[in-house]
């Protein structure tokens, strides 16, 4: 049995950092998107209703093989975690006090296989099946190139101390931080906040820089 292929295994740099930053160039990637805004923890709320829309198309393209579509160039993966794009007007980063500030682009991975057509598809499939709109969800092109990057451990809320050294780490190899429009505040979510203790979740936070 082939195993599946697993982009935070083979693409390590990405998606398992060191705990400790480091510089790296991000090469440009698809992804399935929904864009929103307010406070992720809201019970109910447009972001954990996004997390279900891009689940219901990523593992509709997923089980693709056991049905009668054939996607080209398919081969068996893991889907890649979530990850998510955060702004707020006005603020160069994050006010972790304004939450329902919060404006957000929630992501997962795409397989190069998938193409436009292909995603239109499991568009139109998933809502056949599922019987739900899928229609906020987006395929993205991204390229996100020069970034400073850790591997924060511990709750969402301590992320400002990670970020503070990050960002000295940054300014120490001769970067400055270049969050502007479109490039964004990242994060990659290795745990899943359900299941794991909020002192042990695995969180990559990403943020693009440039030369100083």
């Amino acid at each position: 049995m082939e195993m599946a292929f697993d982009y935070k295994k083979e693409y390590k740099e990405f998606y398992l950092p060191k705990a400790t930053p480091g510089i790296v160039t991000v090469p440009r990637m698809n992804f399935l998107a929904v864009r929103g805004n307010g406070d992720p923890n809201a019970e109910g709320g447009a972001y954990k209703e996004s997390i279900g829309l891009l689940y219901g198309i990523a593992f509709t393209i997923k089980m693709s093989k056991k049905g009668d579509h054939r996607i080209d160039g398919y081969f068996d993966y893991v889907v890649p975690p979530l990850e998510g794009f955060w702004w707020q007007n006005g603020v160069a980063g994050i006010d972790y006090a304004k939450k329902e500030e919060l404006q957000w682009i929630s992501l997962i991975r795409l397989p190069d296989f998938v193409t436009g057509e292909e995603f239109e598809w499991a568009i139109t499939e998933a809502a056949a099946k599922k019987k739900q709109d899928f229609s906020k969800v987006e395929f993205m092109t991204y390229d996100e190139g020069l970034c400073v990057q850790c591997m924060h451990i511990g709750a969402y809320d301590d992320e400002p101390a990670t970020i503070g050294e990050m960002h000295r780490y940054m300014e120490e190899q001769g970067y400055v931080l270049d969050i502007k429009n479109e490039r964004y505040h990242h994060e990659i979510y290795l745990s899943d906040a359900r299941r794991v203790v909020p002192e042990k979740l695995r969180t990559v936070i990403r943020h693009p820089v440039r030369r100083a």
